[in-house]
C-alpha cells in the first residue's frame, strides 16, 4: 500500500489524514495517509528517511514549507512564485518534484461559490507567504488584484515580482481606494491573533463578496465575525480551500480528483 503523509510542527490539529481517507474511499484508491510530527533541527533527514523507506508522497505545513522547497529536485511553476511547498511527490526516478497546491485549492473553493469570474477586481489583504502562494493562480484567472499591506515596501515587491503575470498594484492599508472590489480576500494572520485586519469598514461593506482564507472549526473567524456585523451576505471563511487543496494534492499524486464538494460538511472532518 502506497505509504502518503502530512509533515507539520505542531500536526496532531491537522484534519488532513482524515481528509485523505475519505479521498481514497471515495476514489477506491489503496493508501496510507498518516500525520508525522517534523523536528525543527533534523526535518531535512527525517524526509529522507521517509522516502527512502518507500513512500510516494506528503504535503507539508507550517513551518517547513520553505525548507521542503529547498529540498526538492524540481518545482512546478506555481511552487516557484511561491517560494513554498505544501505538496511532495517522488519521481519515478526517485527525484522529488514540489508543487504548492494552496491557490488551486482557492481558485478552486471560489469556482464553487460562483465569485470568479473573468476582469474581476480583487482586493488582497496581507503581502505574506499566504498570499504570495495564491497570486499566481489568481491573475492566471484573469482577476486584477490590488494588494494591501501595512508594509507598502512588502507589496510593492509582491507586486513587481508578480506583474509579469497580469494586472496587479499594490497600495497601503491605509490607502485603499475606497471603491467596490468583486471580492476582498483576507490573507492575514491577524484571526490567529484574535484580531482583524485594520481596513475601513466602508470598503468591506461595498464589496460584493468576502473570503477570509483563514477557518475556525465551530466559530466564526474574526474577519468572518466582523463581516456579519456589516451585514454582509455573501461570505465565507477558507475550509473550502483547505479542502480543495487537499483534493489538487490527491490528484497529483494518485491521477485522480476528488470531488472536493462533498468534504465540506465540517462534521466529516
Amino acid at each position: 500500500m502506497d505509504t502518503y503523509a502530512v509533515w507539520g510542527n505542531p500536526i496532531a490539529q491537522s484534519k488532513s489524514p482524515q481528509i485523505h481517507k475519505i479521498f481514497a474511499e471515495q476514489t477506491q484508491q489503496q493508501i496510507e495517509y498518516v500525520a508525522m510530527l517534523g523536528d525543527e533541527q533534523d526535518f531535512e533527514q527525517q524526509l529522507r528517511v521517509f522516502f527512502d523507506k518507500g513512500a510516494q508522497g506528503c504535503n507539508i505545513t507550517a513551518p517547513f514549507k520553505e525548507r521542503a522547497f529547498q529540498l526538492a529536485d524540481i518545482h512546478s511553476e506555481r511552487c516557484l512564485t511561491a517560494e513554498a511547498c505544501n505538496t511532495l511527490k517522488k519521481l519515478d526516478d526517485g527525484r522529488l518534484y514540489a508543487d504548492n497546491t494552496d491557490g488551486a485549492g482557492l481558485v478552486s473553493d471560489l469556482q464553487r461559490l460562483g465569485w470568479l469570474k473573468p476582469e474581476q477586481t480583487l482586493l488582497i489583504l496581507g503581502a505574506g507567504g499566504a498570499t504570495k502562494g495564491v497570486l499566481l493562480p489568481l491573475l492566471q484567472a484573469k482577476q486584477h488584484i490590488v494588494l494591501a499591506n501595512r508594509t507598502l515596501s512588502k507589496a510593492e515587491d509582491l507586486a513587481q515580482k508578480f506583474a509579469q503575470y497580469g494586472k496587479i498594484e499594490a497600495v497601503e492599508l491605509v490607502d485603499i481606494p475606497l471603491q467596490k472590489f468583486d471580492l476582498i480576500i483576507n490573507a492575514t494572520s491577524s484571526g490567529l491573533h484574535g484580531q482583524t485586519v485594520n481596513v475601513n469598514p466602508e470598503i468591506l461593506q461595498k464589496a460584493t463578496a468576502l473570503y477570509d482564507m483563514q477557518y475556525a472549526k465551530d466559530i466564526d473567524t474574526p474577519f468572518i465575525a466582523l463581516c456579519k456585523r456589516l451585514g454582509k451576505q455573501n461570505i465565507s471563511d477558507g475550509f473550502g480551500m483547505l479542502v480543495a487543496q487537499a483534493a489538487h494534492s490527491f490528484e497529483l499524486w494518485r491521477g485522480v480528483m476528488p470531488e472536493f464538494e462533498l468534504l465540506l460538511d465540517r462534521k466529516l472532518v
